[in-house]
């Protein structure tokens, strides 16, 4: 049938591509990263390899993805983009997506790979600890501190984990008290279709179109600790509401 067919071509790809990808690709991009930025760091040049390794990983689904809203953000300014998380798929997403210079927080657990580890730290990508507690809250804040002093824009998938089930989970409040700390507009960011193309805790990923869309930034000024939950459900509301319209869509 065409299902077992497309399932079968699903397979092939996954056990062809993903070695070579996560084997080869990512670790040379890491290295010429570190490399890179070890003579000039911080050099807009290291978007590119960051990009062309996002693109990359799109291309190995492969996905088809349609993103809008870029007209919303301002190229100058640095916000800290807030996204649903669904799949392993959603960083190169993002990345793909929006044109500003991103850092993310990433778990602990990446930073065991050789080369990658080393190229994330390179580049300013926060580590974070879930389990650590409220100890590591000082060593999050100083990551992205310095991540905001390079002139970098955060992004934080506020779910704190994947979907397993495609469903919204709450959003948590870090990344907002992180928004309203460092005087950074939060820009709520949907995306949609990731979860098919490779769901958590799946061996394989198949083909699919995802839509991404960047909306209007949430200003933090003059707000403080009193205001993160008004915030998180603000970008909470929207990310919803555009994420059940584009299920009905896909």
């Amino acid at each position: 049938t065409l299902a077992l067919m497309a399932r079968t071509a699903a397979w092939v790809r996954t056990i062809i591509l993903a070695p070579i990808f996560f084997g080869v690709v990512t670790i040379a991009v890491s290295a010429y990263v570190v490399i890179f930025a070890s003579i000039r760091p911080d050099h807009p040049h290291i978007e590119r390899p960051i990009r062309l390794w996002a693109r990359l990983f799109l291309w190995m689904a492969p996905v088809d993805l349609q993103f809008e809203g870029r007209s919303n953000i301002d190229p100058d300014t640095q916000y800290v983009f807030v996204a649903n998380h669904l799949s392993n798929f959603d960083i190169p997403v993002v990345i793909r997506t929006i044109p500003h210079r991103l850092r993310y927080l990433a778990k602990k657990e990446l930073y065991k790979i050789p080369v990658f580890s080393t190229a994330m730290r390179k580049v300013g990508v926060v580590e974070t600890d879930r389990g650590a507690g409220p100890a590591t809250h000082a060593k999050i804040n100083a990551g992205v501190a310095a991540a905001r002093d390079r002139g970098y824009s955060l992004l934080i998938f506020p779910e704190a984990t994947r979907a397993v089930d495609g469903e919204l989970a709450a959003f948590k409040k870090g990344a907002f008290r992180i928004a309203i700390m460092n005087g950074l507009p939060v820009v709520p960011v949907t995306i949609c279709g990731t979860w098919e193309v490779w769901r958590p805790g799946a061996k394989v990923f198949f083909p699919g179109r995802v839509r991404a869309v960047i909306h209007e930034p949430i200003p933090v000024d003059g707000l403080g600790h009193k205001d993160i939950e008004e915030i998180r459900d603000q970008a909470q509301r929207v990310i919803a509401k555009t994420y059940e319209e584009l299920r009905n869509v896909l």
